[in-house]
């Protein structure tokens, strides 16, 4: 996160979670020729629009307080996270465990670019994988990208 998306989160922090949502992410870029804050939410049960709907309410003041982005006009937007949203946290790592997910490699691993296998377990360095009935242990640092595998 950048300076701007890093006050922006202090400064609702405690307001997503009183919610009971966690927040996930923040993200403040340029799209369609004006700048975005997003806010990306999670819970124990799949987020809907009225989920989003509450705590963009709910943060707006906030954030007009804050006015983390210095004066400059932006659109406010809650999300949820999406089904293929890379795993960045410990939680995304324990909430996908024993399901399938897809890893994409800086280079190929095992000759593979991308390998779909049951997440079975992970640490700081790396990650375990059952792919094609075999157990396979992949450092972290040779992950490109590791999200929830969607299944057809």
């Amino acid at each position: 996160m950048g300076r701007t998306a890093d006050m922006a989160a202090k400064a609702v922090q405690g307001i997503i979670s009183d919610l009971g949502y966690e927040l996930v992410e923040v993200e403040y870029v340029k799209k369609y020729g004006q700048m975005n804050l997003t806010f990306y939410i999670d819970a124990e049960q799949p987020i809907t629009l009225d989920d989003c709907e509450r705590v963009h309410n709910a943060i707006d003041t906030a954030l007009d307080d804050a006015d983390p982005t210095m004066g400059q006009s932006y659109i406010l937007n809650v999300s949820s996270c999406g089904l293929d949203r890379p795993l960045k946290t410990d939680r995304d790592y324990r909430k996908n465990m024993g399901k399938a997910v897809e890893v994409t490699g800086y280079a190929p691993i095992d000759g593979l670019k991308n390998i779909v296998g049951e997440l079975s377990a992970y640490d700081d360095n790396s990650v375990t994988l059952i792919a094609d009935g075999k157990e396979m242990v992949i450092e972290k640092n040779k992950i490109a990208v590791i999200k929830p595998a969607i299944v057809f």
